[in-house]
């Protein structure tokens, strides 16, 4: 696979170039980030996105997954990764999002293993994925929703987030389950968010589960849960 080292060099240039000093160490604490930040502010980022992919083109689906990749595994600093995500979502690559690119996705969940990467994968990639190929996605929701990697859990129980109406509440169900009763604070979490959101929709079912697995769920879970239940 061949790698567009024009687009990463660019990339990584323009961030250089963005780089704010007075926001970059808090950004860093702020996240718990291993790698320093630039930063950058959004807004910048997705500027910067839409510059940089819009002129330096990938030829093929090897081409972009390889140049994703190297953004990601071999990022320095944390805008990078962002950078990959920015990537992997963009419009010139639509074509891409089929249930063939679930191995990259999982790939960056679990070697990114934190919230601000995770969530974003979550709900603005692998989300819309499955509901996309639910037959094909669907069964790999469940089984990473009751495996050992507590991201690739969380990526479960959120990753119907924004669905709104459509959402498959026995989907949200099933993975939700396997996690009910586990101390993890960001499943905790998750459980509670994920039941939030769709509360939104569906007050009813979601008052009902909360009820149901009253004993279960974690007190931090259902006061997420029930926030706009009252």
């Amino acid at each position: 696979m061949t790698v567009n080292q024009s687009l990463v060099d660019a990339v990584r240039r323009e961030l250089a170039i963005a780089a704010d000093p007075s926001r970059a160490e808090g950004m860093q604490r702020y996240l718990k980030s291993e790698l320093p930040c630039y930063g950058i502010r959004t807004p910048t980022l997705v500027s910067i996105w839409r510059d940089v992919f819009g002129s330096y083109l990938i030829p093929d689906r090897a081409a972009w997954q390889a140049t994703i990749l190297e953004l990601w595994d071999h990022a320095v600093y944390r805008e990078e990764r962002y950078a990959a995500m920015g990537l992997a979502g963009h419009r010139l690559y639509r074509a891409y999002q089929d249930p063939g690119v679930l191995p990259l996705y999982k790939h960056l969940v679990v070697s990114g293993a934190w919230w601000d990467l995770v969530d974003s994968l979550a709900t603005k990639r692998i989300g819309p994925l499955v509901r996309a190929y639910p037959v094909e996605l669907m069964p790999a929701m469940r089984e990473w929703a009751q495996g050992d990697d507590m991201w690739l859990r969380r990526v479960a129980i959120i990753h119907q987030i924004g669905a709104n109406t459509s959402t498959d509440a026995k989907l949200l169900n099933d993975c939700i389950a396997p996690s009910l009763g586990r101390s993890e604070f960001f499943l905790r979490k998750s459980i509670g968010w994920a039941l939030r959101e769709y509360a939104k929709s569906n007050p009813d079912w979601v008052g009902a589960y909360v009820d149901r697995h009253h004993d279960l769920l974690s007190p931090l879970s259902r006061r997420e849960a029930t926030k706009h239940l009252h």
